[in-house]
């Protein structure tokens, strides 16, 4: 991983903070109880579609009301109740979740080539439905992990590291967040906000590479 990711997590400390206290990110876990409780983990609601706006994004309405509604939720339901929600990325049991043609991979292939979704909004909901499991992937942690190709197992692996799951787990207590805030997403946090404004800046030599028709979970 070309990210000094130690680096990176012994700055986060106070990052995680801010974030957590500022940021209307930090509502995308825990609004309307999650998106993986048991009621609904298996179906895209209203509140799903509003958590993932906590993260800058927006689902187009005609997309919306076929999730909520129409065939393309039904599809998408399939997948999902194939998708593990008590398995977490970095144990054991997620390297065939992760997958290529997985039910994770067909569900993200599904929500990408949706007329105005793209792979950064497909990310982000399923990652609302799957926490422990799908990260939230967007353009700017991209740029600061600088890695291509399978994302999803790239962090798999990065995870399985007990240093590394350790060092999360510190973070977020330290930060004093609940266990519903998943080690991924502490590090998802820790490395958007090391990197997200310098990404805006039209210097950033990652700020003008991004390809939302080819980049791959």
């Amino acid at each position: 991983m070309p990210t000094d990711l130690r680096a990176v997590l012994r700055a986060a400390p106070a990052d995680l903070k801010t974030y957590f206290a500022t940021y209307t990110g930090r509502h995308f876990e825990q609004l309307g109880g999650g998106g993986d409780r048991r009621e609904t983990r298996d179906t895209i609601t209203a509140t799903d579609l509003v958590a993932v706006t906590m993260l800058s994004v927006s689902v187009p309405a005609a997309v919306a009301a076929d999730l909520l509604e129409g065939q393309l939720g039904r599809d998408l339901s399939r997948h999902l109740t194939e998708i593990p929600a008590d398995v977490s990325l970095g144990t054991p049991e997620a390297a065939g979740h992760v997958r290529p043609g997985s039910p994770a991979d067909k569900a993200w292939q599904l929500l990408k080539t949706q007329d105005g979704v793209g792979w950064v909004t497909a990310g982000k909901l399923l990652a609302r439905k799957r926490p422990k499991l799908i990260p939230v992937w967007d353009r700017v942690v991209r740029c600061q992990l600088a890695l291509p190709g399978d994302v999803w197992r790239t962090l798999d692996t990065t995870l399985a590291d007990p240093a590394v799951r350790t060092d999360l787990a510190a973070l977020r207590d330290n930060a004093g967040l609940p266990p519903e805030v998943t080690l991924l997403r502490i590090l998802d946090v820790a490395l958007w906000m090391r990197h997200h404004k310098q990404h805006r800046d039209a210097a950033c030599p990652g700020y003008a590479t991004v390809s939302s028709s080819t980049t791959s979970p």
